[in-house]
């Protein structure tokens, strides 16, 4: 064989420009990028030392043949060729892998059983003996990448990827790559720091890979120096003397380097269930004496390295996949922007994120961004130089400017009727007063409405109305007050919008709401509202399990903020629900499409016969029931499960007062068929008004805003649109919110 060979090392793409470096410094001759890859030229000892020695790749492949390819045929031909009895006992074992597409194969599993078939026939004995297949731990690992019709087959030198370097066998939520960690390093500068004896901290380091792979670059540790098997270790053309050679110039180049004094390397992680798997990493990484691992927050965050030494300040914060992330995400952004400002002056920091808009919100100017991907996600790594003149408010504000903003707040929030819980001074966080310009013009507003609205809910004794409701079209948020508790529902926005510019100003507002309205940033919820179909408004998006009781009309309510889109009580419906509390007493109640209840409660409360009420879901009515306990009221009100449209054609009940308020649109599992109020309020109402008493009303609304009545109802029965008498001052801004109509018999 040649002492010359052709490699290929595959890689994350967008790490492709750092490997070229790598693997030039390395010993890699001819090299150049390809997509997620460097192919170049080396020696068998180069081979071996970029297995050892490359953080960045994914892969070392050694190239046997390129070859064309027509068909099936000419594939199976062109491996054929190869003298597959250099490589592999007849024996042994091996795994193929097949990428690409074209020439007639299109599909990678039946490319690579063309690949398998050829290599065991070439190695086909006379007795039988043919070598077997083996996915998990061949002998021998065969690649090959189909590329417009030209074949590249190679032996994989690496086994499993090579980011796979051992020490982490326990990991957090969603940890970083160990290659892509060490790039995020090594782009951010960490070998110049390290050489220069400065210090690193993480301080939401999670299990600690960053911390590791910087301790590995900083004492010159081979990434996979203790790695026992290969891609090579049963492949006959391995030369044991070369490997040999290579292993043994990593080990002691690593045990020069922990005889070294360790840097300063520490990471801080909040969860204390990470701590110990962290640990356990560094332990198995053999660092303990390099790197250390505390339980702290984000907010406490201060690096005090042993000789006041500056250095790097490493983060990879989360980027928010769940609804209702962003609040609490762009909090931890501020207080790590804050933590910078404060207590990392003269450090360089790296900010690794896949929201560069939360990374917008730090307040400090990045001086480089360089583009990675994490899996399919992009991500930026933002590199910051901690210096006052990065600052994009230029501060660092004196105690007395806090305490005048601090007081300025006070005075611009008073009129919140959320005082039993309003934060103490020092709870006041310093970054919520950095606010751009539309984020103050969105504080204004949220004041101007709240001087008005609070003067009302104070004097009616409402704890829960709506604040804001996309009052300026380019904040199209609905800010809803639940006592001392904010919950925001973000409407999506037109496609005409550009979403980053959507995204910044929904950051905008969210660092705006805690300051305008002085409530606590932990008690601000924030939901994204899309166009609903079905029941989808329904399902449920967390698991907090968190109630709170709120009072209405003299009745005690349980809300959940946090785990359904919407909350358990209709905040339009309030002047519905108040009117049912009037018209109520001594009638049968009949509440359809009842979700939590909150009608019922209020008739029951008005002293209502009885109270029936239809829902098709379980949890709902489990709801309801609480709804109704809550208030001392279970005898003589049922609760049933069913739908609605076959519960009302099987029912011979007779009721006074009906409310009903259907969904828009519903399919669920449990009915027949499909609901549409548009197309099937007709049928549904002439079936709910064989069941009202004389002289009895049906009250119906909904909120879906192209509806229209059925002209043809007015000629059965009475029928009165009462829209605008249902809404509160809260909701005169948005009149469609919902239609309303009180229907009773001819005569």
């Amino acid at each position: 064989m040649s002492d010359r060979f052709e490699l290929v090392l595959t890689c994350p793409k967008g790490l492709e420009g750092l490997l070229l470096d790598e693997a030039g410094e390395l010993g890699l001759e001819d090299a150049r990028e390809q997509t997620s890859a460097v192919r170049g030229f080396a020696s068998m000892e180069t081979a071996f030392r970029l297995c050892l020695w490359s953080r960045l790749a994914n892969r070392v492949l050694l190239v046997l043949k390129r070859f064309p390819v027509k068909d099936a045929e000419s594939l199976y031909e062109g491996v054929l060729e190869v003298d597959w009895f250099e490589h592999l006992e007849s024996d042994g074992s091996l795994a193929v892998e097949f990428s690409g597409n074209g020439s007639g194969i299109d599909n990678t599993h039946f490319g690579a059983l063309k690949v398998k078939d050829a290599i065991v026939d070439k190695l086909r004995l006379r007795d039988g003996t043919r070598p077997s297949v083996d996915k998990i731990s061949p002998d021998l690992r065969v690649h090959l990448r189909l590329d417009r019709g030209e074949a590249v087959l190679s032996l994989d030198l690496s086994g499993h990827s090579l980011h796979q370097r051992g020490y982490r066998l326990q990991q957090g939520a969603a940890p970083l790559k160990e290659n892509l960690a060490a790039a995020v390093l090594i782009r951010a500068g960490w070998p110049r720091i390290a050489a220069e004896g400065g210090a690193l901290a993480d301080p939401m380091c999670g299990v600690g890979t960053f911390l590791v792979e910087a301790a590995m670059i900083a004492a010159d540790i081979a990434p996979n120096l203790n790695r026992e098997k290969w891609g090579f270790s049963r492949w006959l053309g391995h030369i044991p003397v070369l490997w040999n050679k290579v292993h043994d110039e990593a080990v002691a180049r690593a045990a020069a380097g922990l005889a070294k004094p360790p840097l300063w390397i520490r990471g801080y992680e909040a969860d204390p269930r990470l701590i110990q798997p962290a640990r356990n990493n560094i332990d198995r990484a053999g660092l303990s004496d390099w790197v250390k691992v505390y339980q702290g927050e984000v907010a406490t965050f201060e690096p005090r390295p042993d000789q006041n030494q500056k250095g790097l300040i490493i983060s990879n914060p989360p980027y928010g996949e769940r609804l209702g992330d962003e609040a609490s995400l762009l909090y931890l952004y501020q207080n790590l922007g804050e933590r910078l400002r404060q207590a990392c002056m003269g450090w360089e920091a790296a900010v690794f994120t896949g929201a560069p808009d939360l990374g917008k919100r730090m307040g400090i100017r990045s001086h480089k961004q360089y583009s990675f991907w994490n899996g399919a996600l992009p991500c930026k790594l933002l590199l910051i130089k901690v210096q006052p003149e990065q600052f994009v408010t230029g501060e660092r504000r004196s105690p007395e400017q806090r305490e005048r903003e601090r007081e300025q707040n006070e005075v611009a929030a008073a009129p919140a009727p959320v005082s039993k819980a309003a934060p103490s001074p020092a709870q006041a966080p310093v970054e919520l007063a950095r606010l751009s310009e539309g984020g103050q013009m969105f504080a204004n507003r949220l004041q101007k409405n709240l001087k008005q609205l609070g003067k009302w809910a104070r004097k009616e004794g409402i704890e829960c109305y709506r604040l804001y409701d996309a009052d300026m079209p380019e904040y199209a948020l609905a800010v809803d007050l639940y006592r001392d508790w904010v919950h925001v529902q973000e409407y999506a926005a037109p496609r005409s919008i550009d979403p980053e510019k959507a995204s910044a100003r929904l950051f905008d507002a969210l660092a705006a709401i805690p300051q305008a309205l002085n409530i606590d940033k932990s008690k601000v919820v924030v939901k994204r509202r899309e166009r609903q179909t079905g029941t989808k408004q329904y399902q449920r998006q967390s698991t907090q399990g968190q109630f709170m009781e709120v009072t209405e009309g003299g009745v005690k309510l349980l809300v959940n903020l946090t785990d359904y889109l919407d909350t358990g009580l209709f905040l339009d419906h309030r002047p519905l629900r108040m009117r049912i509390q009037r018209e109520a007493a001594g009638k049968r109640f009949l509440n359809l499409f009842c979700y939590t209840a909150t009608a019922t409660v209020h008739a029951a409360k008005g002293g209502a016969r009885t109270t029936t009420s239809v829902d098709l879901s379980k949890t709902y009515l489990d709801w309801a029931r609480r709804n109704l306990s809550l208030n001392g009221f279970s005898d003589k009100n049922r609760l049933e499960q069913g739908d609605v449209m076959a519960w009302l054609a099987e029912d011979r009940g007779e009721y006074e007062l009906i409310f009903i308020d259907p969904p828009t649109f519903s399919n669920s599992k449990r009915m027949e068929g499909i609901f549409d109020i548009q197309r099937d309020h007709a049928s549904m109402l002439d079936l709910a008004m064989a069941r009202l008493a004389h002289g009895g009303v049906l009250y119906f609304s909904n909120n879906f805003r192209k509806f229209q009545l059925d002209d043809n109802l007015a000629e059965r029965y009475a029928v009165e649109e009462i829209s605008a008498s249902t809404l509160d001052p809260d909701f005169a801004r948005n009149s469609k919110i919902h239609r309303a109509w009180r229907i009773t018999a001819r005569g």
